[in-house]
């Protein structure tokens, strides 16, 4: 099989033949329909994380869904034919092991989830990773429910499809985004309030923000514009480090939390909303040979949207 394969840090993904996988006892191949790039891959290519891959060389790509072509001798939850997402795990596909930057991917039967018959391959490659990680941060960890406002600070990837789930849950969403490049895309979306600075709905008391962003700056600024009780969700981590108003946290008494990848059940509850209708990735379609030029884009800013390969 045909896959790009990263090598070392600074050094470009080289397209290579591989044998075809072999499926053990309890695991699938998938000939995959759909990978989804992601920020992390560009990390992966340039150090920033290469320490958390399993192996080097590696195939990338932890954004994968496709169809069912092998199962192991002791995989009874799926079949040949069936139609699969693999959710991005640190042990998983694109990580561990060898991803989706392939024409098949190996993957343990426990990490697989099943794709409802409405969703198809080029939602459920970023659903796996992205969108279930929107989840976490505004359902799991920031406890958004029907009547709350909720603030969103970035509306690139993960931020869009955070609004979207604040929303499906029923919650009244402002954004603050600093690149008015793409207020129009959330003006579209339709907003209570729009803004590049979160803190100038300080007056509307909002009851979570969600710093998608992550500069420091940003986690401050949460720090002022959240009402007195309320919650603050960071996932974003464009920086290390962040100063924060100690004052401001305990006397407004702020809870703040992090909120990292999610879950199987998560990225099954995020499926679920896109079949509904009540979510959706923007998707920048690609092809299989265009990856490692899409990767260089995603690193420069340059992708508008979820960039996945067919």
């Amino acid at each position: 099989m045909k896959a790009w394969q990263f090598t070392g840090v600074g050094e470009p993904l080289q397209l290579v033949d591989l044998d075809d996988p072999q499926p053990g006892p309890h695991e699938i191949v998938v000939d995959v329909k759909a990978a989804g790039l992601c920020h992390s891959d560009v990390s992966f290519l340039d150090g920033t994380i290469t320490g958390l891959l399993g192996s080097i060389p590696i195939v990338l790509g932890h954004e994968t869904a496709g169809v069912v072509s092998a199962t192991g001798s002791d995989v009874h939850t799926f079949a040949i034919g069936d139609r699969v997402g693999i959710p991005a795990t640190t042990e998983g596909p694109g990580t561990a092991v060898n991803g989706g930057f392939a024409e098949k991917v190996l993957v343990a039967e426990g990490l697989v989830v099943r794709l409802p018959d409405a969703v198809g391959f080029e939602q459920a490659a970023p659903a796996t990773d992205a969108a279930r990680t929107a989840y976490r941060a505004v359902h799991t960890f920031g406890r958004v429910e029907a009547g709350m406002k909720v603030g969103i600070i970035g509306f690139g990837g993960l931020g869009s499809l955070g609004a979207q789930i604040a929303r499906a849950f029923g919650a009244e969403v402002y954004v603050a985004e600093v690149n008015e490049a793409v207020w129009p895309a959330v003006q579209d979306f339709g907003v209570a309030g729009l803004s590049a600075d979160i803190r100038d709905f300080e007056d509307d008391e909002l009851d979570v923000i969600v710093d998608f962003a992550g500069f420091g700056t940003t986690t401050a600024s949460a720090v002022d514009a959240i009402r007195h009780g309320g919650r603050i969700v960071q996932i974003g981590m464009a920086r290390e480090n962040a100063t924060l108003s100690m004052q401001k946290i305990t006397l407004k008494e702020i809870t703040l939390v992090g909120a990292s990848n999610g879950e199987k059940s998560e990225c099954e509850a995020v499926l679920d909303l896109i079949a509904e209708g009540k979510i959706t990735s923007n998707i920048v379609r690609i092809t299989f040979d265009q990856i490692p030029e899409y990767l260089d884009k995603l690193a420069h800013g340059q992708v508008d949207g979820r960039a996945v390969a067919f």
